[in-house]
């Protein structure tokens, strides 16, 4: 059971994130700092927890940090593949994943925003990168699978990822920006992605 799965905990930490997202911080100053116990205590107080109750599961910030980056990365990855209809073929079924992967991204922009903080954090140690790395092992296997015949066979499986990811991100920005030809956007950049690896 993760850490987060603590009711109070997770209000706190939505709260959080929902204050701090766009500074840049990421709950970080707002939880740990001494420099800002007082932010801290606001947040801690509209999420309707005691900010000692955060401490009785996480020691420091990057303890924190760490857990917050994992759950976000297994949530995404568990949100993107659920249901995932493996009786179709790869195309289909890297269909399906880009729309969970979507769904997901907007959805939870805070979120999102906190995961792409966090993937370029100092503060998130190989241990957690690594159980990160095996979250997704479900959508690089079928990156793998669709990759297989085409332009990136050969390219190395992270660079490809990285260009998955930057293809959804651009995707997601517009959704967000432009709601009304969310469906327009998202097949869009799913033919763009499809091009671009199979």
């Amino acid at each position: 059971m993760s850490k987060l799965d603590y009711p109070d905990l997770d209000n706190f930490l939505r709260a959080a994130l929902a204050e701090d997202v766009g500074t840049g911080d990421i709950t970080t100053l707002a939880c740990v700092s001494e420099a800002a116990v007082s932010k801290g205590n606001f947040i801690a107080k509209e999420a309707g927890i005691s900010t000692g109750s955060l401490f009785t599961y996480f020691g420091t910030k990057t303890e924190l940090l760490n857990q917050l980056y994992v759950d976000l990365k297994t949530e995404m990855a568990s949100t993107a593949l659920a249901g995932l209809p493996t009786e179709k073929d790869v195309r289909s079924q890297m269909a399906y994943l880009w729309s969970g992967w979507l769904q997901w991204a907007t959805s939870s922009p805070d979120k999102r925003r906190a995961l792409a903080q966090l993937s370029v954090s100092d503060e998130i140690n190989q241990q957690s990168r690594e159980i990160g790395h095996r979250a997704m092992a479900g959508v690089a296997a079928l990156l793998e699978r669709s990759r297989g015949k085409g332009a990136m066979r050969a390219a190395p499986l992270g660079f490809v990822a990285n260009l998955l990811n930057a293809v959804a991100d651009a995707t997601v920005d517009f959704i967000i920006l432009d709601p009304t030809n969310a469906d327009a956007h998202q097949a869009t950049g799913f033919d763009a992605m499809w091009r671009m690896i199979s």
